[in-house]
């Protein structure tokens, strides 16, 4: 089965796609390649020299790809003629957290969309406008996803969606975080869920006050008083540390022992503990997505990782993830970069105090610490935004720093943003290889920056801070909004760039695979959130981690197949054994 993908926005009017295919399109008396009006479509029953021809369109406006013909018989819903399609859909499960792993731009969304009832698949009859349910329900085997979408179209199926990005909340409700709630309180649990998710401090504030954790546990209320059939929360642990992960994981699992429970997670530690059961969605962004059959969790993210699927004999990444044994690196690194020591802060009601510490180059310095202890506070003083009332801090190398909120008012493409803080520098090299490509950055310069999702903004300002020459590079929340892989492939990176250049980089992040492969050591934060931090190290990073994680009570092993770091259930023999010994994040497997 072939499939033609033209993309919008690299191929419009006056654009050199555009007119390379409007020439074409005059050269062939079939119907091989249209203009019609601003748009331009190729058939996927093309003739053989215009598959050539589109293929070799510049900017890569084209994607044509072969894909199994068996597949035709399993797709769900397609745009257009040479639109997104989507084949199958997960299925939500009675009394199971069911998972969903995957890249974004597959079709998460629209899966999501027709799970809820609110999209029609057209299965693949994309010019039909008006799809019936009944057709769906008939190609479906019997089973969980038939009876569940009969349910669908008869309207007996409520749905509530915690969205992924809840940064975007305050701009679309206004009022305080009491009024928001009381709104949507079907279940009558109001007083009890504020003071689960630890809310109950915020409920006069208004929601542009909130930070983006704050958000998220109030969207995540939001959706639990709810009274519905299906909850589907949309990356739940964005911005939340790993305490505030680890309550979520028990309030949605409990949450699924009466409802269905749909989860999509890039977080791999957190998706681990808390699915009962994965389906992995795979394929090329904007052209199509798969999802595959739901999977045993931890068989899902190995195969995942590893990046090949031996159920459909398909290989979904070119190498594996891999997680290998630490070592301490200390007798490797360089001089001093920056040192401090007895630094003081007083911002409001909070204080932030550290003890002695250096980073040294081609040293990556993971940033850990339950949120309000004041990671952020120590970059910005790091990096010369904050000035400190008390200790010292040498000042004489070059920063580069990406804060953790991104706010770009740029009316330009990509290309221009690049261009305008880089100079011609990231066009080729190592550096456009390492980062720009790995990223894909590649991939977005066209697009305007105005309309690039949270991830694809991530990603390129990730990019612009590894490009500047500088000594020290402080990047804030690196992985929030990546889905799994770009998060694997931002920290790899982050390590090339650091390595190849002699370079140094502080790493705040809550995503401990994250942290795992990018680091060398650990700045661990500790203290009371809002109230005092206390910043100590940088320790080895397993000496760092056992530190960090037995404050927060949470063990950690390593997986069989795969090593990648796995939490331990509370109370299991392994995390007793663990927590006895005082090893809280095992290198043993």
């Amino acid at each position: 089965m072939r499939i033609a993908v033209v993309i919008p926005e690299r191929c419009k009017p006056k654009s050199n796609a555009f007119e390379y295919l409007e020439r074409w399109s005059k050269t062939c008396s079939m119907d091989c390649i249209m203009v019609e009006g601003k748009n331009i479509k190729i058939s996927e029953f093309a003739c053989p020299p215009c598959i050539i021809r589109a293929k070799l369109c510049p900017d890569d406006a084209v994607m044509i790809i072969n894909l199994p013909a068996e597949l035709d018989t399993d797709m769900i819903h397609r745009f257009s003629l040479n639109g997104f399609r989507l084949f199958r859909l997960p299925t939500p499960s009675q009394e199971r957290v069911v998972g969903i792993l995957g890249p974004n731009g597959m079709g998460k969304s629209t899966a999501m969309s027709v799970l809820s009832g609110r999209l029609v698949p057209n299965l693949g009859e994309w010019e039909n406008k008006e799809p019936q349910w009944g057709e769906v329900i008939e190609t479906l085997p019997r089973g969980e996803l038939r009876d569940f979408l009969t349910a669908v179209e008869k309207k007996t199926v409520k749905v509530a969606l915690k969205p992924q990005n809840v940064d975007r909340i305050p701009k679309r409700v206004e009022g305080t975080v009491s009024s928001l709630l009381e709104k949507v309180d079907e279940r009558g649990l109001y007083d009890e869920m504020v003071v689960t998710l630890g809310i109950d401090h915020l409920l006069d504030r208004t929601l542009n006050q909130l930070s983006g954790g704050e958000l998220q546990r109030v969207a995540i209320c939001a959706t639990l008083l709810r009274d519905v059939d299906v909850y589907f929360f949309d990356e739940p642990s964005s911005y939340l540390d790993i305490f505030e992960r680890m309550r979520i994981v028990k309030i949605i699992q409990q949450l699924a022992e009466e409802k269905r429970v749909i989860v999509i997670e890039h977080d791999l530690a957190v998706l681990d503990v808390l699915a009962d059961l994965t389906h992995i969605v795979y394929g090329v962004k904007g052209a199509y997505g798969i999802f595959t059959p739901a999977r045993n969790t931890r068989k899902a993210i190995n195969a995942y990782l590893e990046g090949y699927l031996p159920e459909e004999n398909v290989r979904i990444r070119a190498k594996p993830i891999k997680f290998l044994r630490h070592r301490d690196r200390a007798a490797e690194r360089g001089t001093p970069v920056v040192s401090w020591g007895g630094l003081e802060k007083k911002l409001g009601d909070f204080t932030l105090t550290s003890g002695e510490g250096a980073v040294h180059r081609s040293e990556v310095v993971g940033v850990v610490g339950s949120n309000g202890t004041g990671k952020s506070t120590m970059i910005k003083i790091l990096a010369g935004e904050h000035e400190y009332d008390a200790g010292w801090v040498t000042a004489d190398a070059t920063i580069s720093y990406k804060p953790q909120h991104i706010d770009v008012d740029i009316d330009g493409t990509v290309q221009l943003w690049l261009d305008s803080e880089l100079g011609p520098r990231w066009r080729s090299g190592e550096f456009h290889v390492n980062v720009i490509k790995a990223l894909g950055v590649d991939q977005l310069l066209p697009k305007r920056v105005k309309k690039l999702s949270g991830g694809e903004r991530q990603a390129v300002s990730i990019a612009l801070c590894l490009g500047r020459d500088a000594d020290l590079y402080l990047l804030d929340e690196p992985s929030a909004h990546l889905d799994a892989n770009a998060r694997m492939e931002a920290a790899k990176a982050i390590r090339r760039t650091m390595e190849a250049n002699e370079k140094s980089a502080f790493v705040i992040d809550h995503d401990v695979y994250f942290i795992d492969i990018v680091s060398d050591s650990l700045l661990v934060f500790e203290g009371q959130g809002g109230v005092e931090g206390r910043a100590t190290g940088p320790y080895n990073l397993r000496e760092g981690m056992n530190q960090f994680l037995s404050g927060v009570d949470v063990t950690f092993r390593r997986d069989h197949d795969s090593r990648r770091p796995r939490i331990n259930k509370g109370e299991s023999r392994k995390d007793r054994q663990q927590r006895t010994s005082g090893d809280y994040y095992s290198y043993d497997v």
